[in-house]
């Protein structure tokens, strides 16, 4: 039996999925999954790399147990974070987590030095404090020994890609996310590099979505006892990945995709460079076949992610289930908070940050489980309305509703309050889009797909998605006219640099 896999590693897990198409229809298997969880060394927050690595490895292993003989595979993850690789080839240290507090200030500095239109005009990519950019100038300021040893740098799924085949390359859709890639020439932006300090040499070769990029090494196929696997560089990163996936009919779509981030945009041909998208601090990440993502990060589910652990590590536990119930009881619209506010980025007691977000805003905290949990759910889907406006006035498109996709969309809550929120219809479905669309690439890629829009067909007809229609629209509206009125009153900051 043979079949490809895509390698999907999110900010909290990572899976396995095996691929196969049959009679014009895709079948998905999952093989392996694990957690992703972050190691605290002292004050530096790490991924654990060589952690990641054995699990693709077993999972390359499982699809040998099961009989499965993967004839590709293809990597995809979170992006801005990276890795540096020595004269040795070997890797020099854990690659830093984006939560990690070593870029604290630094985006003001870098930016008190270059123009904040510069770096846009440039690059196309929102100002986040994690940005590659800010995370290599934290680290010069720093004096960082890895910087004296460094030959290379290459992103979490290139650096993955390296340990399986030994060939370094990098991918266009997490290159553009390190805020050092120029979206009009297609290239890195020297300037940026020489500007941040350090030597164009780190960057080397970039690849597109579906490009070759090597064979599974010598070494690993005799450790694991299996035979050649073609290696492609996919949509690399794990939302142009999903965003691939996404099963739209229409050449002009808005989607949402929604785990422990949550992004929302639409899919352009070129970037958007205006003014005004750097006003509103909307960003241009590459997509499959030459297209530019243009949307915005929200927080997404990861207020309630950190707040569910806080709680599990003082000994109680709550299914989701459990608080989606309790969320229904609770009662409606009593807080008004941006899941975007810097309070809320970094790991730590998020109830207790709820707390001070409500003091800072003059607003009463919620007293309960079920109360918390309302806001947040509330808020990222008003949030989510806010940012679909704001997609339609920069694309110059009226979107007829809205497609999410990722793990999110089991939170079937969510998905309705957000209909209720935008006033029109969410499509939701798949849910794991991010393999799925690694999937897809490597199929076109291989001829099977003659392009994307093929894909998306294949995948409409492959997959189930839910339509949830706007209800209590008047009451949605009348808390949308309130959390805007918080906004104008400036308590939520975030991004408007």
């Amino acid at each position: 039996m043979s079949g490809i896999l895509a390698f999907d590693l999110g900010a909290s897990s990572g899976r396995a999925i095996l691929g196969r198409l049959t009679d014009r229809r895709i079948e998905i298997e999952e093989l392996h999954r694990f957690p992703n969880d972050p190691v605290q060394v002292g004050h530096r927050l790490h991924w654990d790399i060589l952690r990641l690595y054995h699990e693709i490895k077993q999972g390359l292993l499982k699809a040998k147990l099961k009989g499965m003989e993967p004839i590709s595979l293809g990597i995809d993850s979170w992006a801005v974070d990276f890795g540096f690789i020595g004269s040795d080839g070997g890797l020099l240290g854990n690659p830093y987590h984006y939560r990690d507090r070593h870029t604290d200030g630094m985006m003001d500095r870098l930016l008190a030095q270059i123009p904040a239109s510069e770096v846009f005009a440039r690059t196309g990519i929102q100002f986040l404090p994690f940005n590659s950019i800010f995370q290599l100038y934290a680290l010069k300021q720093a004096d960082s020994p890895l910087l004296r040893q460094a030959e290379h740098l290459l992103m979490i799924p290139d650096l993955l890609r390296y340990f399986l085949t030994g060939d370094m390359f990098h991918e266009f859709s997490n290159a553009t996310t390190t805020q050092l890639y120029n979206s009009t020439n297609g290239t890195w932006d020297d300037e940026l590099l020489r500007r941040v300090d350090v030597p164009a040499s780190w960057f080397g070769e970039v690849l597109n979505p579906g490009s070759a990029a090597g064979v599974v090494r010598d070494s690993v196929r005799a450790e694991l006892g299996i035979g050649a696997v073609d290696v492609f560089a996919v949509a690399e990163h794990d939302t142009a990945s999903a965003v691939a996936a996404v099963p739209a009919v229409t050449r002009t779509f808005a989607y949402l995709s929604c785990g422990t981030w949550s992004l929302l945009g639409t899919e352009v041909e070129r970037p958007v460079l205006t003014e005004l998208a750097q006003q509103l601090n909307f960003t241009n990440e590459g997509g499959v076949g030459g297209t530019y993502r243009l949307l915005k990060n929200i927080m997404g589910l990861w207020l309630l992610q950190e707040w569910r652990r806080e709680w599990e590590r003082a000994g109680q536990s709550y299914s989701f289930a459990e608080l989606i119930m309790l969320a229904e009881r609770a009662e409606p619209f009593a807080l008004f908070l941006d899941p975007d506010d810097p309070l809320f980025l970094f790991p730590g007691e998020m109830s207790s940050r709820i707390q001070q977000y409500c003091r800072q805003t003059g607003q009463k905290p919620p007293d309960d489980t079920g109360g918390i949990v309302r806001c947040i759910l509330e808020n990222l889907a008003l949030k989510y309305r806010y940012v679909l406006e704001l997609t339609e006035k920069l694309s110059g498109h009226v979107f007829g509703g809205l497609h999410m996709v990722g793990g999110g969309i089991h939170n079937t809550l969510l998905c309705q309050w957000t209909a209720n929120a935008i006033g029109k219809p969410v499509w939701a479905g798949p849910s794991e889009a991010s393999a799925i669309g690694n999937l897809a690439v490597q199929w076109i890629a291989k001829g099977e797909f003659r392009d994307i829009w093929e894909a998306r067909r294949v995948i409409r007809d492959s997959f189930p998605v839910t339509e949830y229609e706007p209800a209590m629209t008047t009451d949605w509206n009348d808390a949308y006219s309130r959390f805007l009125e918080k906004m104008r009153m400036g308590s939520f900051n975030f991004g408007k640099r």
